[in-house]
């Protein structure tokens, strides 16, 4: 599941940023190419705002080369999108051909193949995986503004995405989290509450980094321009 229906207003561009050019692609046709080169994903949904139909639709046609999509539209918040593509997928998640969901922000166009894989059979193992990097150079601050010295980060990470949780316990704890009217920070905070499924941290990438301004894809440019990553 790649996620495309949100605005990313600081990016300070006229159009949603998962569609800005990207080393001669769209921001999110990076991302779409990766899973699709997974043998075991069985099947693709991107989810996007209504608005941004023309454009889907450009990305889909010229820049996949033939990959099977299916198309969701996104509600007013990420898990509300997130539940939408669900509920799409239901039907196979209960007759079992579904068994893993990846969720995966479109913003982040770099990650590889390697790690998507890393994320799928860490969760197949265990129920749940994120993916994330050592957070070595974070501080706890007090309220005042304070470095609260005494309070120990030893273990952090940065969470990345894509994060892959067993089907049918992603689904009913979204339909939980629905009817209870919780509104999670990610998808993981979200299972948290709502599912005992254990997660496991598989180790991210680096350049698996979101698109947030516009000299992140400066950056992603020139990595794509220097690197041999999707071999």
């Amino acid at each position: 599941m790649v996620l495309a229906a949100g605005v990313g207003a600081r990016m300070g561009a006229d159009l949603n940023k998962v569609y800005l050019p990207l080393a001669g692609r769209r921001v999110v046709s990076w991302s779409l190419e990766a899973f699709s080169r997974v043998p075991e994903i069985g099947v693709l949904v991107l989810v996007v705002r209504p608005e941004d139909t023309t454009l889907v639709e450009s990305v889909l046609d010229r820049e996949l080369g033939g990959v099977p999509v299916e198309v969701v539209h996104g509600g007013a918040t990420r898990q509300e999108s997130e539940l939408r593509a669900l509920h799409r997928l239901a039907g196979r998640i209960d007759g079992g051909t579904v068994d893993i969901v990846l969720l995966h922000d479109a913003a982040r166009p770099l990650v590889s193949p390697t790690l998507i894989a890393g994320v799928l059979h860490a969760a197949r193992e265990h129920g749940g995986a994120i993916p994330g990097l050592p957070a070595e150079d974070i501080v706890a601050v007090g309220g005042d503004g304070a470095v609260v010295r005494d309070q120990s980060l030893e273990g952090a990470i940065r969470v990345q995405t894509p994060q892959g949780f067993r089907a049918p316990e992603l689904l009913e704890a979204y339909e939980q989290a629905a009817r209870e009217g919780f509104l999670g920070t990610d998808t993981s905070s979200c299972m948290e509450r709502y599912s005992s499924l254990p997660v496991r941290w598989v180790r991210g990438e680096e350049h698996n980094f979101k698109i947030t301004y516009p000299h992140d894809l400066s950056v992603a440019e020139h990595f794509l321009a220097a690197s041999a990553y999707r071999s």
